[in-house]
């Protein structure tokens, strides 16, 4: 019998560990990623008072194709930086949710400092 490793209980043991030592607040919140096979999901968070601030996503009505690929992710980080300039929000701290830094995870990131968040 064949064991495999459980990736999603390993991917949120260290989303709780980076987690420990990242927090966002109101001047610099916490850009956190979510993704999944179809979609890819972003916020801003102000950690102190538990607010989402901004939000952006590929589910979204406005969202016309996929949004399971690196396109779509860059999309997702561009409207996000536009939201957090109205916002007046230029910085924050990366959350790449217990995700490797590559592929749609590292789109969504340079698509957002495209738009202007810096981090």
């Amino acid at each position: 019998m064949v064991n495999r490793p459980d990736t999603k209980k390993a991917r949120q043991k260290r989303h709780k560990r980076v987690r420990g030592k990242i927090s966002g607040t109101a001047d610099c919140p916490r850009l956190c990623v979510f993704r999944y096979l179809q979609n890819i999901y972003a916020q801003l968070i102000d950690d102190v008072k538990g607010v989402t601030l901004v939000s952006a996503s590929s589910v979204e009505k406005d969202f016309e194709e996929y949004g399971g690929n690196k396109t779509a992710a860059r999309k997702v980080g561009e409207l996000l930086a536009k939201r957090a300039a109205e916002q007046k929000i230029e910085e924050c701290v990366f959350d790449r949710g217990g995700y490797i830094y590559h592929g749609r995870v590292q789109e969504l990131a340079d698509g957002a400092r495209e738009g202007g968040l810096k981090f």
